[in-house]
């Protein structure tokens, strides 16, 4: 039997053994695990963010103005933030594998109900969204499912690999628009189910709960971590990365037909592009962080996502405005998996609603870009000063880094072996 670290459960935040005593990482936690926690986050990522690529439709539809479009890609965002929370404090009281399987079978049911019943309103999209919001909120359960059992220095890997399902959002880009124009865009939503319930189905089957998981503590004693001034950086900073990440992949079929007219499948691929290089490099920015540390992984991330985010919004062509975006995405992706490198180093005996707290705070900064996104094109008829906006906020990350990195390393510091 693979031995559980519980890492993310309790005890000292230094790992006590010697360098040459850990273990290689594919032997070092539970890997059918591991691959459940990607597979349920990679297609819970996928419905999460699928008005995104069917809104240019649904807007059709329904008649919706750029305000409303941009809201109801933002709906889901929130709902997922604000469930995070709710999720984080489920996995420390009845289990990750529980709590997942409780969030996937409101999802297969609610979007088999708008499918059945139809959406045909834009206050149905919107409460559409906040069902989709559970999808989003996995995020506060695979990766403790996942981390809980591996050691501190394979954390930036494990939270990494299992964080690559944000991948999903790469499969609704790709598969929704064509789909939509074959069947309708409320018929995808019937045959989003079908991967759903398959992945169900393998996740009760190859997950399985870490051990010595951390003991259930009273309601309040979970938001204690909010009294440390650290969790609160650690929320800005993925509120800008993870923000930027999501907010794009919601909001990207939008702007790529609406700023140079290309077909929702045309844009769904270029959306797609661009989400699946944020994707891909969540596990290199965790492996990244954990070879050079996560401070300076971040800083190059914040410099970068501002550059390019600002390049956009003065964009003329769909080849720059491509460019720019695939390299803000190579950015907060690796981004993503730099934040979650240092969390457990600084609150490993409260990761799981550090989890959730922090993915909270990823979903309001995705939430606000996308919804911003919408008001910016209905108010000043483009898109630049909502990107020009978020550019700023990365620059405010990187500041903000600048000022708490010397602390960290000398209140907090790393475990033997481990960079921050």
């Amino acid at each position: 039997m693979q031995a559980g670290y519980a890492f993310a459960g309790g005890g000292s935040d230094v790992d006590p053994r010697p360098a040459r005593a850990r273990s290689a990482f594919w032997t070092s936690g539970h890997t059918p695990t591991l691959i459940a926690a990607f597979l349920y986050f990679d297609l819970a990522f996928m419905v999460w963010v699928l008005l995104g690529p069917l809104a240019p439709d649904i807007a059709k539809t329904l008649q919706l103005t750029a305000a409303q479009k941009g809201l109801m890609v933002a709906t889901p965002t929130l709902a997922g933030a604000i469930l995070r929370v709710v999720n984080g404090l489920l996995v420390d009281r009845i289990g990750p594998k529980r709590s997942g399987a409780i969030s996937q079978v409101i999802v297969i049911a609610g979007l088999l109900f708008a499918w059945g019943m139809g959406v045909n309103s834009f206050a149905g999209t919107l409460a559409l969204g906040v069902i989709l919001g559970f999808a989003g909120a996995s995020f506060a359960i695979a990766l403790p499912l996942a981390s809980r059992w591996y050691p501190p220095e394979h954390q930036g890997k494990a939270m990494g690999l299992a964080g690559m399902g944000n991948s999903g959002t790469v499969l609704a880009a790709l598969f929704a628009p064509a789909l939509a124009k074959m069947f309708g865009w409320n018929s995808v939503l019937g045959l989003a189910c079908i991967p759903l319930t398959l992945v169900f189905i393998a996740y009760m089957i190859m997950a399985k709960d870490p051990p010595n998981a951390p003991a259930p503590k009273r309601l309040v004693d979970y938001f204690e971590p909010l009294k440390r001034a650290d969790a609160w950086w650690f929320m800005g900073f993925y509120g800008v990365t993870f923000g930027g990440f999501v907010g794009l992949a919601a909001s990207l079929t939008i702007y790529f037909t609406d700023r140079f007219g290309l077909s929702t499948i045309m844009a769904g691929y270029c959306t797609a592009g661009c989400v699946f290089a944020g994707s891909l490099v969540r596990p290199m920015g965790g492996a990244l962080a954990d070879a050079i540390g996560g401070v300076k992984t971040l800083s190059v991330v914040f410099i970068v996502a501002a550059f390019a985010l600002a390049g956009v919004s003065g964009a003329s062509t769909v080849t720059a405005a491509l460019g720019l975006f695939v390299l803000a995405m190579l950015a907060l992706g690796a981004g993503n998996g730099a934040v979650f490198q240092l969390v457990p180093q600084r609150f490993s005996s409260e990761i799981g609603v550090m989890t959730g707290l922090v993915g909270m705070a990823g979903g309001v900064g995705g939430f606000y870009l996308a919804s911003s996104l919408g008001v910016a094109r209905q108010v000043t008829g483009s898109y630049q000063s909502g990107f020009l906006v978020f550019a700023a906020l990365a620059l405010l990350a990187f500041a903000g880094l600048a000022m708490v990195k010397t602390r960290w390393r000398g209140s907090w510091g790393a475990a033997e072996g481990v960079r921050i």
